[in-house]
């Protein structure tokens, strides 16, 4: 008796499809669940906690750009700028161009942190 070699990889794909619609609505249903949870309060929902010196909202917010001793990157060096506190502290509450956006900064912390890059050398 002949079989044909063709069957299993027929089955294989058809065991393969039918999985993936199975994922593909289990999903959706998750999907719905884990979205009524975030709606009243429950679950997997990050809370951001403030930071409360300089440094650490460095850490937090610039360390991507201007990199982890602040020698630069995407964005300049912040060591020696040479800029006043206020020049910096218009730059985080403006942005600069289309490299630097405003507000990543939170309002009350921006004079401290405008002193703290000032100071860097």
């Amino acid at each position: 008796m002949n079989r044909n070699p063709v069957i299993p990889y027929i089955l294989v794909f058809v065991f393969g499809i039918v999985l993936v619609f199975f994922l593909s609505f289990k999903g959706l249903g998750d999907m719905k669940e884990v979205a009524k949870d975030k709606g009243e309060g429950k679950g997997g929902g990050k809370t951001e906690v403030a930071a409360s010196n300089p440094e650490d909202i460095y850490k937090s917010t610039c360390i991507g750009c201007h990199g982890d001793q602040y020698q630069g990157g995407v964005g300049p060096s912040l060591k020696g700028t040479g800029l006043s506190k206020d020049e910096v502290k218009n730059i985080l509450t403006n942005g600069k161009g289309t490299g630097m956006p405003s507000g990543l900064v939170k309002a009350e912390q921006i004079d401290a942190m405008a002193e703290w890059v000032s100071k860097l050398k």
